[in-house]
Formats: C-alpha cells, sequence, structure tokens
C-alpha cells in the first residue's frame, strides 16, 4: 500500500482548498434551525410537528454512517464527498420548487442524506491533503468554516423575507453554491491512498464500540450534535418568549442567535485552529466544555437580554472546537481505521433529532426554558468526558 504521500502533494493549497471548502456545505445542515421556525409560522404548527424537521433531516445519520463508510472504502473519498453534494442539491431545489410541508419534510431527508455522506468522507479526505501532525487544527479551520456558512443561513433567510422575493429564495442560493463546490472538488486531483482495499462490514466497524474510548467519544458527538440542533431550534423562541417586546418577530430572532452564536462559534474555530497547532487538545477540552456549561447556566437564569447573548457567545465559543477535538482524538486511537471510525462517529450526528423530543418538551410544559434546561443537564455528560480525554 502506498501511504506515504509527497509533502507537497499533501500541503498544497489547491488541495486544501477545495476539500475546506466542503465544510461550508456541511454548514448547510444547520439550515434546519432557521427553516424550522419560518415553517412553524408559515403552517401555522405546534412545536413537536415543526420540529418533525429534525427527525426527517437527522435520522439518516443513525441509519447511513455506516454504510456510507463501507462505500467509501469502495469509490474513495473525494468521490463519496461529490455524491454528497448531489444530494445536497437537489434537496435544496426541492422546497423552492414545491413549498408543501411533506416537500420539506422530503427536501430535509435529502439533505440529511446528503450531510450524512458529507460528513462521514470529508473529516478522512482532509487527512489525504494536510500533514498528520497538522489534522486537529485543520479539522478546527474546516469547523469554521462550517460555523461561518451556519451564520449566513438565518441572516440570507432574514434578509430575503424582508424583500419581494421571500426567505425561500435561501433555497436556490444555496443550491447553486453546491454546485460549484461539486465542480471545484471534481477538477482537482488529490491522491488517496492505493492497494488491495480491505472489504469491511458494519459488523466490524460497531465492533469499534468495544474499544471504550471509542464509544465515550461516540456519546460525546451525540452529546455535542443533540446540544446544537436544540439550541439551535429553541433558542429563537425562547428569545421570543422571555422578551417578547424586544424580540417580536422570528427572522429577529433568528439573526440575535447567528450574531451571537455562529459567528462567536466561527471566531471560538479561527482561533482555536491557530491555537490548537501549539496547545495539547487535551487542555482545550477541560477548557472549552467548561465554559460552554457556563454558558448554558446563564442562559437559563439570566434576566436581561444582553445577558441571555452574552450567554449565547460563551456557549458558542466553548463549544466551537469540541467536535474536532473529539473527533481528532478518535481518529488516532485507530488510525488504520480512519474510514471506519469516522462513519461510526458521524451515526453520533443522529444526536441532533433530539430537537423533536424539546418540542415535546416545550409543548407538555408551554414553556421553552424546560427544552433549555434538558440542553444543559445533557452537557454534563461533556464534562465527565474530561477523565476519558485525560487518559
Amino acid at each position: 500500500m502506498n501511504t506515504t504521500l509527497g509533502t507537497q502533494s499533501r500541503t498544497s493549497r489547491s488541495k486544501v482548498l477545495p476539500v475546506i471548502f466542503g465544510f461550508f456545505i456541511m454548514g448547510f445542515v444547520d439550515l434546519i434551525g432557521t427553516v424550522i421556525n419560518y415553517v412553524k409560522a408559515d403552517f401555522e404548527l405546534s412545536d413537536t410537528m415543526a420540529n418533525m424537521l429534525s427527525l426527517s433531516c437527522f435520522f439518516w445519520f443513525l441509519v447511513l454512517s455506516i454504510p456510507t463508510g463501507l462505500l467509501m472504502n469502495r469509490i474513495g473519498r473525494k468521490n463519496t464527498v461529490l455524491l454528497s453534494f448531489i444530494f445536497t442539491l437537489v434537496g435544496l431545489l426541492v422546497p423552492f420548487v414545491a413549498y408543501q410541508f411533506s416537500f420539506v419534510l422530503a427536501a430535509f431527508a435529502l439533505i440529511g442524506i446528503g450531510n450524512t455522506i458529507l460528513q462521514v468522507a470529508l473529516n478522512p479526505l482532509v487527512s489525504n491533503v494536510v500533514a498528520k501532525e497538522k489534522l486537529t487544527g485543520s479539522l478546527t479551520q474546516g469547523q469554521f468554516i462550517k460555523a461561518l456558512s451556519s451564520w449566513l443561513g438565518p441572516n440570507v433567510a432574514a434578509w430575503l423575507a424582508a424583500t419581494t422575493l421571500g426567505w425561500k429564495y435561501l433555497f436556490p442560493v444555496f443550491a447553486l453554491v453546491s454546485l460549484l463546490a461539486a465542480v471545484w472538488l471534481w477538477t482537482t486531483h488529490i491522491e488517496e491512498e492505493t492497494g488491495v482495499k480491505k472489504e469491511v462490514s458494519s459488523g466490524a466497524t460497531f465492533a469499534l464500540l468495544k474499544n471504550s474510548k471509542i464509544l465515550l467519544f461516540f456519546i460525546g458527538i451525540l452529546v455535542l450534535v443533540g446540544v446544537d440542533v436544540g439550541l439551535n431550534a429553541t433558542l429563537p423562541k425562547y428569545l421570543m418568549e422571555k422578551f417578547p417586546a424586544e424580540v417580536t418577530s422570528v427572522s429577529q430572532a433568528d439573526q440575535l442567535k447567528s450574531y451571537y452564536y455562529f459567528i462567536v462559534r466561527a471566531l471560538g474555530a479561527f482561533l482555536g485552529g491557530i491555537l490548537l497547532m501549539k496547545i495539547p487538545e487535551r487542555k482545550f477540552y477541560i477548557v472549552s466544555v467548561f465554559l460552554a456549561f457556563a454558558g448554558l447556566v446563564w442562559l437559563l437564569f439570566g434576566q436581561s437580554l444582553g445577558g441571555i447573548l452574552a450567554g449565547v457567545a460563551i456557549v458558542a465559543l466553548g463549544y466551537s472546537n469540541l467536535f474536532a477535538i473529539i473527533f481528532s482524538l478518535a481518529l488516532k486511537q485507530v488510525p488504520e481505521k480512519a474510514n471506519e471510525v469516522s462513519s461510526l462517529l458521524i451515526v453520533g450526528v443522529s444526536g441532533g433529532a433530539i430537537a423533536l423530543l424539546l418540542g415535546v418538551v416545550s409543548d407538555a410544559y408551554e414553556t421553552q426554558w424546560a427544552a433549555m434546561a434538558i440542553v444543559a443537564a445533557i452537557w454534563l455528560y461533556l464534562i465527565a468526558l474530561i477523565r476519558t480525554v485525560n487518559r
């Protein structure tokens, strides 16, 4: 097997940029936090029904991540990423062509399928274009790009909502970006490992959970994504419920979320990408989880809009590098099985379906505070994970 790639080919900017730009497309899954609130208003849905969109999207991470890893072993990482762009492109066009709740559900199913494939394949593909010692920093920089994409979604939607076009024109705009990303990567030559590819079964992939660290990191991904999607879906409604005189519309609440959550996450990921080249990821993890937990508590008990938004920013800063750190630590456990580890961890992204539970809870208690309290409670797992990270 040829595993020694030339330094020049692994670090060439012309190869790195189209791969890292894939994280921008990955950020399109966060559109769901924006779309849920617009769809709820457009079709006059309950929180439970509106949050069905999260199940439609994140269900596919549960069932397709492992098959995607097997597919990646057959057709290669780059081709798998290109396939993900096709699903994303089609999904983004569906609600623009036919805007009905059932079609929006179908659209986010396609976006979920595309994002599942992308998240499984893109992280290992990064390892084909950067040096091993720069992997964690590069994955964190990818999260910075993803956060920029996530920030753009609600802002583009709010801007379009204020025009005669309407917020739904967000879909063809992002579809065009997906098409351009696909063409850019398709025309880029990337040298992957060559030689005889060993067939790996889904059973062998799940067997990685026998490694206690892999199991605990997998649960960590479940919690991380659950918190992220839960905040995305709940925070705008929480702001409108808590400060009705100051936050009067979905678009305003969504923009506040984007400024204080996604922008700070992007800045945190950018700085983390630099600092993680020098600071051990284990120390970075400890500071990050406690910082985010402090922000979550602040969100629950803050009494002013400014205070709540400060809490949002603190959560975002703490959260910003954790996905990349956990992913990198897991890959380093069994680097010879990077494809399988990646596909297994991305099953954990199905944790985003927790938004449906949060919708049920907020409907049952008739307050968004209850949903926010659940988000804070499940974060305690990541604090408990410190012991494993330090081993």
